[in-house]
């Protein structure tokens, strides 16, 4: 009987565009630094919408101060999100990805908001994807350094 086992590590792919692998792990990782990064800034100034619309009722009684209050600290946990997809993609997207989870929740409590909430699994989806590229492509893994050289 062959017994057969996974390999510990994930081998590391060239990092090139030329690699749709890597082209996809780079547009998910300039798509979930960016869009965190703006939508947390926007929290503060309301340019896009307003964000307090997005918050059900029942969250906003449950978090302590104001929903303008809980809307600047989703703002800062949003850029902080954003910041560790850009330089940890493969812890950051998990981050992302569980925000969108709460997100989502959210959402579920405002009648009305289910396609927004079915848009954010999308893109909770695409994070996952997205940490798992991350593995592929994380800078010192077994085989880096060949796969730079060539």
């Amino acid at each position: 009987m062959t017994l057969y086992t996974l390999p510990r590590t994930v081998p590391t792919r060239i990092h090139s565009l030329r690699d749709p692998a890597y082209l996809a792990f780079a547009l998910l990782r300039t798509a979930f630094t960016v869009a965190p990064i703006v939508f947390g800034l926007d929290k503060f100034f309301n340019l896009l919408t307003d964000w307090q619309g997005y918050l059900a009722p029942l969250v906003d009684r449950l978090v302590p101060g104001t929903g303008h209050q809980a809307m600047l600290v989703v703002g800062v946990v949003e850029i902080l999100a954003g910041v560790l997809v850009a330089v940890r993609p493969h812890l950051g997207a998990y981050v992302v990805a569980a925000w969108l989870a709460g997100i989502i929740v959210n959402l579920l409590l405002i009648p009305g908001f289910y396609d927004v909430a079915l848009r954010d699994f999308g893109l909770l989806l695409a994070a996952l994807a997205l940490a798992r590229l991350a593995r592929a492509f994380r800078p010192g893994a077994l085989g880096a350094a060949k796969a730079s050289a060539s």
